[in-house]
């Protein structure tokens, strides 16, 4: 067997409405429609049918805090350049969405944040695809600040 790619993955959400503003409104994810008595909500990228699942669960715990087995964080690709990097930042910025960090990856330049439930998402874009192709050991770069 050979993995394609990650296909979906679904979270466990305090509040839908929540939750779409942030994955739907903000990142731009489209809604497809909704399952379960309307209590989740299937997203794609257009990418495939769909990429998110959104199952609302109302005050069950949340993620534990520091590090632990488990999900550490998703990734989300928003572009093919810091430029489009850049503007995922101020948008972020100006729906008050704090960044808790930004990297440089050597093959991905990333903004670190979180979802309005804690998980942790990363939104990046990925440098010249040749970087890993002729190097694929560049993966394993040192990771370095990125300054926006």
């Amino acid at each position: 067997m050979k993995a394609h790619y990650l296909g979906h993955v679904v979270f466990y959400v305090r509040d839908l409405e929540r939750s779409l503003a942030f994955y739907r409104d903000l990142l731009g994810f489209q809604e497809i429609g909704r399952i379960f008595n309307e209590q989740a909500a299937a997203l794609t990228s257009g990418r495939t049918h769909r990429e998110l699942l959104l199952i609302q669960v109302g005050e069950a715990p949340g993620p534990p805090q520091g590090r632990r087995r488990g999900l550490y964080h998703i990734g989300i690709k928003v572009g093919d350049s810091l430029g489009e990097l850049r503007e995922a930042k101020r948008e972020l910025e100006q729906a008050g969405i704090g960044i808790d960090g930004m990297s440089d990856h050597t093959v991905s330049q990333s903004l670190y944040l979180r979802d309005p439930d804690g998980n942790e998402v990363e939104l990046y874009v990925d440098a010249d695809a040749s970087l890993w192709k002729e190097n694929p050991r560049s993966v394993l770069s040192p990771t370095k600040p990125l300054n926006l």
